[in-house]
């Protein structure tokens, strides 16, 4: 919301497939899901080639690349039980002794 997306616009995103979000969103929602593991497996070739319609190889990459950084940050997180949200200055973090 920070960057300026509204209610509406976050409200469709449990529901990305029949919103009016941008095509492109809803492609890069998709893989966002499919790197999740749901499916798990290769890519698609439908998703592949609506990903394609829409962003170039290197922007496919990177879009992939930030994904798995953010997924893989809030696995962690949990495997931790880091709060960030109820951080508090100068409070230990679960790893201290």
């Amino acid at each position: 919301m920070r960057k300026g997306l509204s209610d509406e616009k976050l409200s469709q995103l449990s529901d990305y497939r029949t919103s009016d979000l941008p095509d492109s969103w809803k492609a890069a929602i998709a893989l966002s899901e499919h790197l999740a593991g749901a499916p798990k497996g290769p890519l698609p070739a439908t998703l592949d080639a609506e990903l394609k319609l829409h962003y170039s190889a290197s922007e496919i990459l990177r879009l992939g690349a930030l994904l798995a950084v953010g997924s893989g940050w809030q696995r962690m997180i949990e495997a931790f039980g880091i709060r960030p949200d109820h951080y508090d200055d100068g409070q230990a973090g679960p790893w201290a002794d």
